[in-house]
């Protein structure tokens, strides 16, 4: 099961929220769910007039050309330049590339708290967000006790160590469970072996990874999992 995969068996009617929207492969597939509302950030200029022009006038879509963070103010994205051309999918308010001798275009942006957009309806999130995971999940912490949505959340270490560690401890606490889906298998958290499944280099240039690489993952509210587990496993099965 993929990504979207996950939302579409899990859906329920409200509000969807697509942090790191970029083209909108996740906004528009959410504005078809059933009942829904979609609010999609994507800070990068050039990204979100694409994403503008994708979504063109749905009335169920919101979109926001800022950065979510655990502040209020504004954050500088760098951005590696590989042949010439700045690679969006690697912008990072949360590393830097100059260290692997990499030329970088950095980009000023507005940045806001989740918390600050005082939502009741959040059923869904999906967060991309190239190492800050942790400070998007601080900054709509206030969100997600109020509202228990699912989450699924690309997390590589490559971008930022320890965070495998760090983003499901703080969800933990929330009162979440981790899990990470291979050929058709949920697993729990714990059982996620960084030291063979996610190896590949912080520098753009190298592409090379460990098979498998596993890198995005799912956490489901405590009270909710066993349930919405079964689903899942169950929609796997084509059940």
């Amino acid at each position: 099961m993929d990504e979207l995969g996950f939302h579409r068996t899990l859906h329920r009617p409200g509000t969807l929220l697509d942090v790191g929207a970029h083209d909108g492969a996740f906004t528009l597939p959410f504005a078809a769910l059933p009942d829904s509302r979609v609010l999609a950030f994507e800070p990068l200029p050039a990204a979100f007039a694409r994403l503008r022009a994708a979504a063109g006038a749905a009335p169920n879509v919101s979109l926001r050309q800022e950065a979510l963070g655990d502040r209020t103010g504004e954050a500088v994205l760098a951005l590696p330049v590989l042949d010439g051309v700045p690679n969006e999918q690697w912008a990072s308010t949360a590393k830097t590339y100059a260290q692997h001798g990499v030329a970088e275009q950095r980009v000023t942006v507005p940045l806001r708290r989740l918390d600050e957009f005082a939502l009741a309806d959040l059923t869904g999130v999906k967060l991309d967000a190239e190492g800050a995971e942790y400070e998007v999940l601080r900054g709509g912490r206030e969100t997600l006790l109020r509202c228990r949505p699912i989450l699924s959340i690309e997390i590589e270490e490559r971008h930022r160590p320890g965070s495998t560690w760090a983003v499901p401890a703080y969800l933990d606490a929330l009162g979440y469970d981790g899990f990470w889906e291979h050929w058709g298998k949920w697993r729990p958290m714990a059982s996620f072996d960084r030291a063979t499944m996610q190896v590949a280099s912080p520098d753009p240039r190298v592409f090379a990874a460990s098979e498998p690489y596993v890198f995005v993952f799912y956490f489901l509210p405590r009270e909710a999992a066993p349930a919405m587990l079964d689903r899942l496993r169950k929609a796997e099965a084509g059940g």
